[in-house]
């Protein structure tokens, strides 16, 4: 296979992604690349709440169907939209290395208490309620680029909630009316695979990507998958599960912030530790 088809989705943050992982493969496997451009529903529904229709697969699933064609050769995701289950027929190759996986406050200039902030995140909701108690919220879709414009322009909330990973991949360090400020893991714990880019493929294909991608990212990645995949939950769902080092933070609506520390043995089978902490903390059973 000396020329790669990769199936993306067309904003600006996902062409920046893909155009990375092009780069990375085209240097480790020295092949040609083109990239397929889809829209996928989640893309075309603008209007839609997520936390109400339910975000799983909006994202993805017309990349997906262009791999089980035989369209596109890999699909690249921000992991953090994949859900925990994976399509028959298809894996996750692997990830570029992670990013800066903090969320980040975008405040309108001259608010220092927001009392409306733009987020459909359940997950940041309650986070940040855990800060401000007497928030209130509202919805906010569209690019980065979109969301910055509706806060510092528009004036259409005291502020919104980014990823600092999405900001740094535009290039955006700064944006006219507005200040940003990185929360910290015990602030506001990050979704899964936030700030990893996941390189999906068929099975079949997945150690040929798996070799030339990172393995420190894997590593973290697959744990917090194990946890969203045991708890069935989309990003619809108020949890979040990120790996730091050897520490593991969660959080869930039923249980607040929990970190605890990782074995080198909880990284070999994190399907095991998965299930034996969510017993633990009462939320499964």
């Amino acid at each position: 296979m000396s020329r790669l088809v990769i199936a993306t989705r067309k904003s600006p943050l996902a062409l920046a992604q893909t155009e990375m992982v092009a780069a990375h493969l085209r240097a480790k496997l020295g092949v040609e690349t083109e990239l397929l451009r889809i829209v996928t529903t989640g893309d075309k529904q603008t209007e839609w709440s997520l936390e109400q229709r339910g975000g799983k697969g909006l994202f993805t699933s017309e990349l997906e169907a262009a791999l089980l064609r035989g369209e596109a050769d890999i699909a690249v995701h921000s992991t953090k939209d994949l859900p925990g289950e994976m399509p028959a027929g298809l894996a996750i190759g692997g990830y570029l290395p992670r990013a800066d996986a903090r969320d980040v406050l975008v405040l309108r200039a001259g608010v220092e208490k927001p009392g409306l902030i733009a987020t459909g995140s359940p997950r940041r909701r309650l986070q940040l309620k855990a800060r401000f108690p007497d928030l209130a919220f509202t919805e906010i879709r569209g690019n980065v680029d979109t969301r910055l414009r509706k806060i510092g322009e528009l004036a259409l909330a005291d502020g919104t909630v980014l990823a600092a990973a999405g900001l740094q991949r535009l290039g955006i360090e700064t944006w006219p009316g507005v200040v940003f400020s990185p929360l910290d893991l015990e602030t506001m714990v990050p979704a899964v695979g936030q700030a990893a880019v996941a390189v999906q493929c068929r099975e079949a294909d997945a150690a040929r990507f798996s070799v030339v991608l990172d393995a420190a990212t894997a590593r973290a990645v697959n744990v917090e998958r194990a946890f969203q995949t045991a708890l069935g939950g989309g990003c619809h769902t108020a949890f979040a599960a990120h790996v730091d080092g050897g520490a593991l933070h969660v959080f869930h609506e039923k249980c607040g912030v929990r970190k605890v520390a990782l074995a080198d043995a909880d990284f070999v089978a994190p399907a095991t530790v998965a299930d034996r902490r969510l017993k633990e903390w009462g939320l499964i059973s």
